[in-house]
């Protein structure tokens, strides 16, 4: 009877945390930038962290879920756990990881994405490290023989490698950079979904009407048209200018930039490697942002520390966690083909110098619902 309870509980459990995901939008994989993983220090990425945090934690709300999500009930999903045949099949090892096979501080992050993925599904996971002369055909054979039902494909090199599987073999990729819904994945981008950034900028500056980007289509279409419709649920106008080479992003931000109303406009970067190029476009905004008092956030976690006002930046361990969710959502039966997403598992870092200087001033408790601060203390 003790069993009986045990086990019920933990049918509740894993339900409610599946219900979570279900409407969250988060039925696929997600990411992480290459970039940001190489902050990770051995105690924060074990915490799925990618730099060490400011303490309490008041993490800020989510925004509105999207129109598009289906709504599952949790006694739905409590039905769907039960099935001896799921329970089974989670037992006989139906969910693998496969993940690039890297040296340090890459490997941790990818690590924290397996502690989440096995705390969700509550066992050990098959993981298989891949590197670009894995043999296909045998870790195909390797999968299908251990009657692999899901693959959770991490980093650009863990996805490539699933390329050669069998079609019966569902592939969820994570822990990669998607910037087109051109690739055919079933994922989450790396990239932040623009509603959250936006919830979050509105509500540090609550007078702010307008947010600039510059992109490329060709990068980032799919993005800009999300964060339309997040802009408009903030009441915000998104005025997106596009640049398809260098030379025109640089002149446009000196342009925009320039025009702006340091009260009520500021400035996205979002992962875009034509319009964010690092050396010399990056440089020039974060000179142009400061010299004007025009606020500028990122989806880059990185720029902070550079001087962008704030970013987000992927919770790993709880991005495994969504991953495993996705992965028993498929094993119980959702084969729905699903579009590309942004990524909603982040926490945040803010610029207290940066915010100092537009006429931001944080108190105490503002900047606790902050999980990462610079300039560090």
């Amino acid at each position: 009877m003790k069993n009986t309870i045990f086990n019920l509980r933990r049918l509740r459990r894993a339900g409610a945390l599946l219900l979570a995901s279900v409407t969250g939008a988060t039925h696929a994989a997600g990411g992480v930038v290459p970039s940001s993983i190489a902050l990770v220090s051995a105690s924060a990425a074990h915490g799925g962290m990618l730099i060490a945090p400011a303490e309490p934690l008041l993490l800020p709300p989510l925004a509105p879920l999207r129109a598009d999500v289906r709504p599952v009930t949790l006694a739905q999903l409590e039905d769907q756990l039960r099935r001896p045949e799921l329970q089974a099949s989670i037992g006989k090892g139906s969910i693998a990881v496969v993940y690039p096979n890297v040296e340090e501080p890459f490997r941790s992050a990818f690590i924290a994405m397996i502690q989440g993925i096995e705390e969700r599904t509550k066992l050990k996971v098959r993981s298989y490290p891949v590197d670009p002369k894995m043999d296909i055909a045998e870790l195909n054979a390797t999968l299908k023989r251990n009657g692999t039902k899901v693959v959770i494909a991490l980093g650009r090199q863990g996805l490539n490698a699933t390329a050669g599987l069998d079609r019966e073999i569902a592939v969820l990729a994570g822990g990669v950079l998607l910037l087109s819904d051109a690739e055919n994945v079933m994922g989450i981008s790396m990239t932040p979904d623009p509603a959250m950034l936006f919830s979050r900028l509105r509500a540090l500056l609550p007078e702010l009407k307008r947010v600039i980007v510059v992109y490329n289509p060709q990068k980032s279409e799919w993005l800009v048209k999300l964060a339309r419709e997040a802009a408009r649920a903030q009441g915000l106008e998104l005025q997106a200018h596009v640049a398809g080479d260098l030379a025109r992003a640089a002149q446009l931000y000196t342009q925009l930039i320039g025009a702006a109303d340091n009260r009520h406009d500021a400035v996205w970067l979002p992962h875009d490697s034509t319009t964010v190029e690092e050396s010399t476009i990056l440089p020039l905004v974060l000179r142009e942002s400061w010299n004007s008092g025009v606020p500028l956030f990122s989806s880059n976690v990185l720029h902070v520390k550079k001087g962008a006002l704030f970013a987000m930046v992927p919770d790993n361990v709880e991005l495994g966690r969504t991953l495993a969710a996705s992965a028993l959502g498929v094993i119980a039966g959702d084969v729905r083909r699903r579009p590309l997403v942004p990524l909603r598992e982040l926490q945040t870092a803010i610029n207290l110098r940066t915010a100092s200087h537009i006429g931001l001033n944080l108190g105490a408790l503002q900047q606790r619902s902050f999980d990462f601060v610079y300039p560090q203390p």
